[in-house]
């Protein structure tokens, strides 16, 4: 078997734009209509859903569905008491019963937990969550944590180089989350 070599830059060329930088080739030049890359709002992409995987997706779309408010997608709901879960065994959607925001649990068969922060498996993504005191943030750990979730960090009196409050959790599966104090107390 033959193998495929790339010639890849060691360093590719930065392209300036207002307030960053970017690779060259970026699709995000930072000016409106440069060679159309940037888009009217009926061609731009949309962000959809949020998907985490899962060896348990029915049990972990349970956590956030509790956790903040949100409903299944037709069809996805949990079965009968004693029928078989043919959609926990596959892909689950969860919605905002106002609209907006989604959530999507994809069954897979292993799941490797990121040890973040002091192992070599970072975090890869999170999910920010926000409360409006700190008072709040008290009263949901309380929730986390009977629904399942695991604190990991708590950062409820900043420190001097970083004023944000937020506590740092582990959903059932591993994946973290945080909650953030979103206004601050008087």
């Amino acid at each position: 078997m033959s193998e495929t070599v790339f010639d890849v830059p060691e360093e590719l060329p930065m392209l300036e734009g207002p307030g960053r930088r970017s690779p060259a080739g970026s699709f995000e030049r930072g000016r409106a209509g440069q060679t159309g890359l940037m888009t009217d709002d009926t061609s731009r992409i949309r962000l959809v859903q949020t998907v985490l995987d899962s060896t348990d997706a029915r049990t972990l779309a349970e956590f956030y569905r509790s956790l903040l408010g949100l409903e299944y997608a037709e069809g996805d709901e949990p079965p009968p008491p004693g029928a078989p879960d043919e959609h926990g065994r596959d892909w689950l959607v969860l919605r905002d019963p106002g609209g907006g925001r989604q959530l999507a649990f994809q069954q897979v068969e292993r799941l490797r937990e990121p040890d973040w922060p002091d192992g070599p498996v970072p975090q890869q993504m999170h999910l920010d969550l926000s409360v409006a005191s700190l008072e709040e943030l008290l009263n949901q750990h309380e929730r986390v944590l009977a629904l399942g979730g695991r604190l990991l960090s708590n950062r409820d009196q900043p420190d001097p180089d970083d004023e944000e409050r937020f506590r740092v959790y582990r959903d059932p599966q591993g994946h973290l989350f945080c909650i953030f104090v979103a206004e601050r107390e008087a």
